[in-house]
């Protein structure tokens, strides 16, 4: 399973893993939300700011994809 990272983990810093309800912000598919963070940054404000950024940009994969074939163009 691929977790994503949020904030910086250091070497021998204990990591949180937890989930989160994703949606495309473009075609509204939910996606799975599986993530990371150090136990330091998880819960902090820069934290949630990061999570809240991250929520109002998520595409998923076909529409991330899409959008790159469109910008090459």
């Amino acid at each position: 399973m691929f977790l994503m990272i949020i904030g910086k983990i250091k070497k021998n810093e204990k990591k949180i893993k937890f989930q989160l309800d994703l949606f495309c912000t473009n075609c509204g598919k939910s996606v799975p939300g599986g993530m990371q963070a150090s136990e330091n940054y998880y819960d902090s404000d820069s934290f949630k700011i990061e999570i809240d950024n991250f929520k109002k940009n998520y595409l998923c994969g076909l529409c991330r994809d899409a959008k790159r074939i469109k910008d090459k163009i």
